[in-house]
């Protein structure tokens, strides 16, 4: 992002009622960079977090970084099907992620930065992620989704438009 950014809120998703994918569609390309904060819990179980761009399917790779305070780890990923948010599993407990987007619509391949963190009943992670799209093509939709159960209601998507200042 550049120094000097400003923030501006494009729009807030709050669910009302549990949902199986959070959509945020003609995103416009009048910023420089995009950010997305996510703070959710899971109806049920388990599951990771995941999100396509433009209705893609392939070209996304990530590698990413985990700690909690009995364990660590680290790992990667290649010609995967959907950006990943989680490393650690998207929880009945909330759960705060951030989601930036750099030069979402120039004509490069997408840079990602993910940070996760929660607490699990005492038992708190931290996970960063980056990651790529590797399409030249304007980001100009987002979709949210879950590998198994739904977002639970009072999930909450912010997204904001970055712009230098």
């Amino acid at each position: 992002m550049a120094a000097g950014a400003t923030y501006e809120p494009i729009a807030t998703q709050t669910l009302a009622s549990a949902a199986a994918t959070i959509t945020f569609s003609s995103i416009a390309a009048t910023y420089t960079d995009l950010r997305a904060t996510i703070t959710g819990t899971i109806s049920t179980g388990t599951a990771n977090m995941i999100c396509k761009f433009n209705g893609s399917s392939s070209g996304y790779s990530y590698t990413y970084l985990y700690g909690s305070g009995a364990a660590a780890s680290s790992g990667r990923g290649t010609s995967q099907t959907s950006i990943i948010l989680t490393a650690n599993a998207i929880q009945t407990t909330p759960t705060f992620y951030t989601m930036d987007i750099f030069s979402y619509a120039g004509s490069t391949y997408k840079t990602i930065l993910i940070s996760e963190n929660s607490d699990t009943n005492g038992s708190g992670a931290v996970n960063m992620f980056v990651e790529m799209w590797q399409s030249t093509s304007a980001i100009t939709s987002m979709v949210f989704s879950l590998s198994a159960s739904t977002f639970a209601a009072g999930t909450s998507i912010t997204l904001y438009g970055i712009k230098a200042a």
